[in-house]
């Protein structure tokens, strides 16, 4: 329990309530009372059934699916809190959608993650904690504090307790070259090899895997990425890995399981065996199989929000 817990207060969106409740009763605190609903023709409903006055309030919410609802709810709860006078907002954003549009792809794009980073802080945020932003320069687009945690620091520790350090049949793998700096995260910590998967994009949401740069013959590999949305990428690679590398088995993880449109079909006809995510995206009930152990960043989050409330240093956290 955090000190002078009194003037600290946690609520939630509709979109990770669960997560919420566990960060609140490890601050030890009680989740705050809010009502999040639609009115009859699909407005957001927001009510705020306790005083927030001269508090610290964090607002749990991930914009995952549906986005726009869950972007939505978040926006007008950090108004409802402004206008209540609440003494600091965070915005505890443990999956930050619309952050795949970071840039101009073509002519004519819109950069939808800097559009979401004005609208969150014209709501009223006055920082924004979250994890594993998918381009890590998003942090620039906000003009307040961004504390950008890192999946990895869940992930690694478990994989070294279930597999051991140093262990010679297992290789890690970057799925694509956008994940190197993260599989090259665990290659330090658990002293392993690193592989690449050299791919060409087709079309959105469509890969062709090209290359395999790194021996994983006769080994055993772990693919690392940020996220799994329609599971393309990763099976693809995984498929790759065995029949053109001669990988012997497969595993997967990532800290956002978005897991849309066929994914879910993809992973279960995969070659994949085991597939470890985090909770900042909930698993809705048709999408709990077998092959998928989620991990909880709940103790993450409280560590950081105790830090941040206590006005002491995050970077810790970054390790």
């Amino acid at each position: 329990m955090i000190p002078h817990g009194t003037k600290i207060k946690v609520f939630a969106g509709n979109s990770n309530i669960p997560l919420a409740q566990q960060i609140a009763s490890s601050l030890g605190v009680e989740l705050g009372r809010a009502t999040v609903s639609k009115f009859s023709d699909g407005e957001i409903s927001v009510s705020i059934g306790e005083t927030v006055r001269g508090t610290d309030v964090f607002v749990v919410q991930s914009t995952c699916s549906p986005v726009n609802d869950h972007f939505m709810e978040l926006l007008i709860m950090i108004d409802a809190f402004r206008r209540a006078s609440a003494g600091r907002i965070t915005a505890v954003i443990p999956y930050f959608g619309y952050a795949r549009q970071d840039r101009k792809a073509k002519a004519r794009d819109p950069i939808s993650a800097k559009l979401c980073a004005n609208l969150l802080q014209s709501a009223g945020a006055d920082r924004v904690l979250t994890m594993d932003l998918h381009a890590t320069q998003i942090q620039g687009f906000f003009d307040i504090p961004v504390d950008n945690l890192l999946g990895t620091s869940v992930l690694m520790p478990y994989f070294a307790d279930k597999y051991g350090l140093h262990n010679n049949n297992f290789v890690v793998v970057a799925p694509d070259l956008g994940s190197v700096g993260r599989a090259r995260k665990f290659t330090e910590r658990l002293d392993l090899p690193l592989a690449i998967i050299d791919k060409r994009r087709q079309r959105a949401n469509v890969s062709e895997v090209m290359n395999i740069i790194g021996d994983v013959s006769g080994k055993k590999v772990l693919l690392v990425d940020d996220m799994i949305d329609t599971a393309g990428t990763l099976c693809n690679a995984a498929a790759a890995l065995v029949n053109i590398g001669g990988a012997t088995e497969v595993y997967a993880c990532a800290t956002h399981g978005v897991l849309s449109g066929p994914a879910i079909d993809r992973l279960e006809n995969s070659v994949i065996k085991e597939i470890y995510l985090l909770d900042t995206v909930p698993l809705t009930p048709e999408k709990q199989i077998g092959k998928i152990k989620v991990l909880s960043v709940a103790s993450m989050f409280t560590e950081a929000i105790k830090r941040i409330y206590e006005e002491i240093s995050v970077s810790d956290l970054f390790a």
